[in-house]
């Protein structure tokens, strides 16, 4: 390892040196004792890192041969997911401590995630991508279980550990197959391997297997049946950070992958991510009609955006990247902002998730109802909200590279799927009356909230500097 190569990786070094640093720490100081100042700690480290990150400006830098891209679109993710992971590690304190769930591990665990995904995003060759995202996996897995006196949680661990391993398994066939006809595993030696839009057969299969793992991941239909079960089943903090982080981390990797691995070809898979689109923006707005657990709710609204995250990157372009990542960036802020309040719904100390419960919130809570009116508009696609610029941005994508079919359905799926955002608008300020639930929030749950619903207004107007940002990554991934 060169000076060049440790430079290049010192974002992820740091962060898992800090996470064994706390492992340690939790070891040696009586363990559960400390964890709210490590988690605390943690908080201020992710930010620290992704502020390190951020301004972390240059040409792209390639470190072990090969293995690990430093570049701007590594870097407008890894800014995406290490301030989401703080965000939820921060609302979701007094949650954890209250229900005596605040184990030193938490932290850790979550910390040890996002170096999984810093490296998922900066993949340059197969062996890393399945380093990252096996280390990213094997992180959740233990979370989503860490409600140990529960069933529903343990099966949730269970489910998505099975089914993970399942995706993992076709995955790596995916990747055999890839390096056993290319020669390599580098993504560099891959594309390499195309002459003249031509993709041998072995290798398209593995693009195929690839791509079926990495849907997995990103929650996409057909390959989307672990995540109400494992949204619903988890402590409602780590379903706030599955809705988040991993997904950025995901979808870019699947960026990543098509365009560094496989970028010559893009008329061989665009049609068959179009097609994983149009059918999770389908799923996950009709299925989400029934349901009456916001968390369940919010597992399939996941579904759905990952659909119109999908379409952007459909496009197969420049422009199509752009908009995927300002997609994504939006869509993190409003789960980020919706959880931080899902995470205040109790009644008598008890955690709520029925969404009947949010009858005539405006009554008792009247600014908290209108910051979720914002939010479900905005996750609805209602102008002039900032999530309609972001549907609009992956639309426009599609139809200009000339997939116009697709974004006319990603429409008819989008007004569907309003339904249930509207539903639960018209449960707060119409609904009939119900036993008020207690929504306390702490200060930085409310922060959130009201930064989250802010900037769905606000942001309408200039996106807040990040559509520059996802310019300039679309530019560094796409050549």
């Amino acid at each position: 390892m060169t000076s060049s190569d440790f430079s290049t990786i010192l974002p992820e070094f740091l962060l898992a040196l800090f996470a064994m640093g706390a492992l340690l720490g939790g070891v040696y100081t009586g363990k559960d004792r400390v964890a709210g100042p490590i988690l605390w700690l943690t908080v201020a480290v992710l930010v620290l890192i992704g502020a390190m990150v951020g301004l972390r400006g240059g040409e792209a830098r390639v470190a072990f041969g090969g293995l690990f891209l430093e570049d701007a679109f590594a870097r407008f993710a890894k800014v995406t997911i290490l301030l989401s992971a703080a965000a939820v590690l921060a609302m979701s304190a007094d949650y954890m401590q209250r229900r005596g769930l605040l184990r030193f591990e938490y932290p850790v665990l979550v910390v040890l995630a996002a170096v999984g995904m810093m490296l998922m995003v900066s993949a340059g060759d197969l062996m890393t991508l399945y380093m990252g995202l096996e280390l990213q996996s094997l992180a959740l897995y233990v979370v989503a279980a860490l409600r140990r006196d529960s069933t529903r949680s343990s099966e949730a661990g269970l489910k998505y550990f099975v089914l993970g391993s399942l995706s993992s398994g076709l995955l790596l066939y995916g990747a055999s197959l890839v390096y056993g006809f290319a020669g390599t595993t580098n993504f560099a030696g891959i594309i390499s391997t195309v002459h003249e839009g031509h993709l041998p057969l072995g290798v398209l299969f593995g693009m195929v297997f690839l791509i079926t793992g990495l849907a997995f991941k990103v929650s996409a239909v057909p390959f989307h049946m672990w995540t109400p079960d494992v949204y619903e089943g988890s402590p409602t903090p780590v379903t706030a950070f599955f809705a988040t982080a991993p997904k950025m981390a995901a979808m870019a990797l699947i960026a990543r992958l098509l365009h560094d691995a496989f970028g010559h070809v893009t008329g061989d898979w665009s049609q068959v991510i179009g097609l994983i689109a149009v059918l999770s923006m389908f799923l996950g707005a009709i299925a989400g009609i029934g349901q009456k657990n916001i968390k369940r709710l919010m597992a399939y609204s996941s579904i759905a955006h990952m659909g119109f995250a999908l379409l952007g990157l459909t496009a197969g372009t420049a422009a199509g990247v752009e908009a995927m990542l300002i997609y994504l960036a939006i869509y993190v802020t409003m789960n980020v902002g919706a959880f931080a309040f899902i995470l205040s719904m109790e009644r008598n100390g008890t955690p709520v998730t029925e969404i009947s419960a949010l009858n005539l919130l405006s009554k008792s809570e009247p600014l908290k109802a209108l910051a979720l009116l914002v939010l479900f508009f905005s996750l609805a696609g209602v102008p002039p909200m900032l999530g309609f610029f972001a549907k609009f941005a992956v639309l426009k994508a599609a139809v200009a590279a000339g997939f116009v079919w697709i974004p006319v359905l990603g429409v008819i799926a989008s007004v569907i799927g309003a339904f249930y955002y509207l539903r639960i608008v018209y449960y707060m300020y119409f609904g009939a009356e119900t036993d008020p639930i207690d929504t306390r929030m702490p200060a930085v749950q409310w922060v959130l909230l009201m930064a989250a619903a802010l900037a769905m207004v606000l942001g309408a107007f200039n996106l807040f500097g990040i559509e520059g940002a996802a310019q300039a990554a679309a530019a560094a991934l796409v050549h």
